[in-house]
């Protein structure tokens, strides 16, 4: 049951309570020691007097020897870490100062400073990603996402859809009228009228191409949501975020999170909540909502909130919608701080190898770029190179550097995980003249069975007619790269062969001085 307000008082009174017997022993350039008393809570950074980071003082530090608990500065937070600035750590929910002074971070004389490349101020929101959350955006700002929310629920009104602001977003609407500070994004959900995930599928895929059709930029998540792109009053883009659910049985499933029992009169007739002014419709007992989303205590305000969703609604939402996202989330984090960051000048050592064998004139396919690195490099030494990605974010730092060069540089989105993706891009490149060569390091060890096989079939598409294929795999030994799984040179071999691919060589490289992690490489040629 949610909390009611007299509950929700006496949870606020032991969390002031409890945040009167916590120290903050030392703040320096290694993060924040502290000795925690009472209950869990979440806390905020100041730098400055901006909020920059939230954490809670159990959950998010680490135990040192001596009791005390160390909560280091993230690595995303990192790279800006220079200069001078005023470190203020107060309790969230009241306000209770814990420790208000001045640090110098390096050798910088300057005070430090989060903004991004566009000199907007950012902070780190709720995933753990640098935006510019809604606490630095005026109204004005704001206006274009509160027009795109009102165009898109009009719309999806009109296909006989009732959208109604959800998460997050729902909750600044519920709890204080207005975005929540700490977010970043607007979110929208809608309860199908079918009951079938497959149907839900198809309906979602619909509704993102009558959205594409009004104008609008859109990325998908998975079967079932997809973000809308707006762009604010300054021109930065803010994400609108459309989650499809459907009720069935006495269940509500709403993507990502969801998925409890839910009576239909909590959900309909529907009713109103005020967003900055603005009338939504939304369920007829928001509070429900809330606490299917947040737990029982969604009342008291938490910057650094993360979903516990119980195993068995993640395991129904991959098996229903996500097959064809597997792992990205882990990915768009992994590359989503250094998107903007020009990738190393380096390349890796199998770019070197292809690059001293192929011809003048070919065309550099690099699956799995990354941050675009190695198709970069190629670019630099005069050949056309595409960077292909599930996260094609992940290689901004590179087009825009491309672009500044004049480089003949491409990223394009490529989904090994899903044949809608694979297959479109198969087609198109086969079109394209001229010859292909594709570099695939660490690629079919990153996939499950499903993108190494997809990656076999695009090979066999892109290079027929002589092109080559080279690859790294890790084969086990050693420290595995982050997102890697061991893949055995002979299972590489079987998935080439099937595919039509002829293995010109295998090298097999233990782990070394200067070598972490054992390495398989192949080459293989589609004739």
């Amino acid at each position: 049951m949610a909390a009611k307000p007299a509950q929700g008082v006496a949870v606020l009174r032991g969390l002031v309570a409890s945040a009167r017997g916590t120290r903050v022993i030392t703040v320096d350039e290694a993060g924040i020691v502290l000795a925690a008393r009472g209950e869990d809570r979440v806390v905020d950074v100041l730098f400055d007097g901006r909020r920059i980071w939230s954490f809670w003082l159990i959950r998010d530090t680490e135990r040192q020897s001596n009791g005390l608990r160390l909560a280091a500065w993230p690595d995303r937070m990192r790279k800006y870490l220079l200069g001078l600035s005023r470190i203020t750590v107060r309790d969230h929910v009241s306000d209770h100062l814990l420790h208000d002074g001045e640090l110098a971070f390096g050798a910088g004389t300057g005070r430090v400073e989060f903004v991004n490349s566009d000199g907007l101020e950012i902070s780190l929101d709720k995933a753990g990603r640098f935006s510019p959350t809604f606490s630095v955006r005026s109204e004005e700002q704001l206006l274009p996402l509160l027009d795109a929310m009102d165009q898109v629920v009009a719309m999806l009104e009109e296909l006989g859809i009732a959208a109604f602001p959800a998460y997050g977003t729902l909750l600044g609407a519920v709890r204080e009228g207005t975005f929540l500070g700490h977010d970043s994004d607007a979110d929208l959900g809608y309860v199908s009228s079918y009951t079938t995930p497959v149907d839900v599928m198809r309906e979602s895929f619909e509704l993102q191409r009558k959205v594409v059709d009004r104008g609008f930029a859109t990325h998908r998540y998975s079967g079932g949501a997809f973000r809308i792109d707006v762009a604010e009053a300054d021109g930065s883009v803010r994400g609108l975020d459309l989650f499809g659910g459907f009720h069935d049985h006495g269940t509500l499933f709403l993507l990502g999170e969801v998925g409890v029992p839910f009576e239909t009169e909590w959900l309909y007739p529907f009713g109103t909540c005020t967003l900055m002014g603005r009338e939504f419709q939304c369920p007829a007992r928001p509070e429900k909502l809330l606490e299917a989303m947040y737990g029982a205590s969604w009342r008291v305000p938490d910057p650094a909130y993360k979903f516990e969703t119980p195993e068995t609604v993640v395991n129904r939402f991959n098996s229903w919608f996500r097959g064809s996202s597997v792992w990205r989330r882990d990915w768009e984090r992994k590359l989503g701080g250094t998107a903007l960051t020009p990738p190393p000048a380096t390349p890796s050592g199998l770019a070197r190898v292809l690059a001293a064998e192929v011809a003048p004139g070919t065309r550099v396919l690099d699956v799995g770029a990354g941050r675009g690195r190695d198709a970069l490099w190629f670019a630099r030494q005069g050949f056309e190179a595409i960077a292909y990605d599930f996260v094609p974010r992940g290689a901004r730092g590179a087009v825009k550097a491309a672009e500044e060069e004049g480089l003949p540089f491409e990223s394009r989105s490529l989904n090994l995980t899903e044949w809608r993706s694979t297959l479109s891009e198969s087609a198109r490149i086969s079109r394209v003249p001229g010859p292909n060569v594709i570099l695939a390091r660490h690629v079919f060890d990153a996939t499950n069975k499903v993108g190494r096989d997809a990656l076999g079939r695009f090979a066999a598409v892109a290079l027929r007619g002589g092109g080559r294929l080279y690859a790294d795999v890790w084969t086990g030994g050693g420290d595995p790269a982050f997102g890697l799984r061991p893949l055995s040179l002979e299972r590489l071999v079987e998935v080439v062969e099937s595919h039509g691919g002829t293995v010109i060589s295998t090298m097999h490289y233990d782990v070394g001085a200067e070598r972490p992690r054992a390495i398989g490489r192949l080459v293989a040629e589609w004739t």
